[in-house]
């Protein structure tokens, strides 16, 4: 860092001087320090102005495109989240929540929705206060599968995109936790009450956090990729009668 600063400095050094030999190279062949002076503080007086313009503006404006042009790429992560996990997973938490019926009927119509209905939706679900009911069986799948996904879920996590869209790292974080709570657990059909209990609420955050995504990445797909939109509500998570098949 030090020889970093050091290299600024001497550049900056040579810079000025330069300027100053040229000045005086102009003074010596037309002997007009009026000249010389009118124009350079007319210079220094733009020089907040090019301030402005370069630093406040045009800095902002490249920065503003590449983040559109980041989150472009981190919608293709998590296209890939959910098409190896997130929407199996989303099945497996509906069975957890004996309300899913409630929304169900709600998240059906995506297809249908406008930009303010993916946004009121949004608002109302993103608190959703579910009661996770742990089935025994239900669980043993739902270890089996995270566990499977295991590997997935680390290469995603250590992509340092992710950083740029605090809401998915939540998410992916959460189902990571749930990942390893489920796993440390020899058998999930033979625990206490209280454990239970401990890993609903485990459930809870990544299936709420995950509804969220969704909801998110659809209408990214509605806008942006109309064909990939097409796909994803024919096999929406939520409908029972969903498939994949153009009818």
């Amino acid at each position: 860092m030090k020889r970093f600063f050091n290299w600024q400095v001497l550049l900056g050094i040579s810079l000025i001087a330069l300027s100053a030999v040229f000045y005086l190279i102009h003074y010596a062949i037309f002997r007009d320090s009026h000249h010389i002076f009118l124009y350079l503080i007319g210079d220094i007086a733009f020089v907040p102005i090019e301030v402005l313009l370069v630093t406040l503006i045009i800095h902002r404006l490249l920065e503003e495109r590449e983040k559109q042009a980041m989150l472009k790429k981190l919608n293709m992560v998590i296209g890939a989240f959910f098409g190896e996990v997130g929407t199996a997973l989303l099945k497996s938490f509906s069975v957890f929540d004996p309300q899913s019926e409630n929304i169900r009927r709600e998240l059906i119509m995506a297809n249908k929705w406008s930009d303010k209905e993916f946004f009121d939706v949004s608002r109302r679900l993103e608190k959703y206060d579910c009661r996770i009911e742990c089935k025994k069986d239900d669980m043993a799948d739902l270890k089996n599968f995270l566990e499977g996904k295991r590997s997935f879920l680390v290469t995603l996590l250590q992509n340092p995109n992710l950083l740029e869209h605090e809401t998915f790292t939540d998410l992916l974080w959460s189902v990571f936790h749930l990942t390893e709570e489920l796993s440390l657990r020899t058998d999930v059909r033979k625990l206490p009450d209280a454990d239970y209990e401990h890993l609903a609420g485990d459930i809870k955050r990544a299936y709420v956090l995950l509804i969220s995504e969704w909801l998110a990445y659809m209408k990214h797909l509605r806008d942006d990729y109309p064909y990939l939109f097409s796909l994803a509500i024919r096999t929406n998570p939520f409908d029972p009668n969903a498939t994949p098949e153009v009818k």
